[in-house]
């Protein structure tokens, strides 16, 4: 899985701090890469229309959308939604005695 930031230079600093430190805390880091990109084709792919706007691609089932658009989401926000998307993926899977993974690994 991987989440593209599309960004606003003034805006996007905020965002990657909050979505790096959410993946930390959640010990996703490993699991969720990010990327920044300023990629027109992106753009227009997504209809994005306003920076920065947060994209969840998850490349296996050839899937990628804008989650978010302009708004800077505190971080207890950005943890609720990765633990909801890492809670259906079947891609995942936590350490030894994860009350998360839905396989109980």
């Amino acid at each position: 899985m991987k989440i593209i930031i599309y960004w606003d230079e003034e805006k996007t600093k905020d965002l990657i701090i909050k979505v790096n430190s959410s993946l930390n805390d959640l010990w996703l880091v490993d699991f969720i890469k990010i990327e920044t990109s300023h990629d027109e084709n992106i753009k227009k792919e997504l209809n994005i229309t306003k920076e920065p706007a947060l994209i969840v691609e998850e490349e296996a089932i050839d899937f990628k959308d804008t989650i978010f658009e302009w708004i800077v989401p505190d971080e207890e926000e950005l943890k609720s939604m990765f633990i909801s998307i890492v809670w259906w993926s079947d891609s995942w899977c936590a350490p030894t005695d994860c009350w998360t993974c839905a396989s109980w690994c």
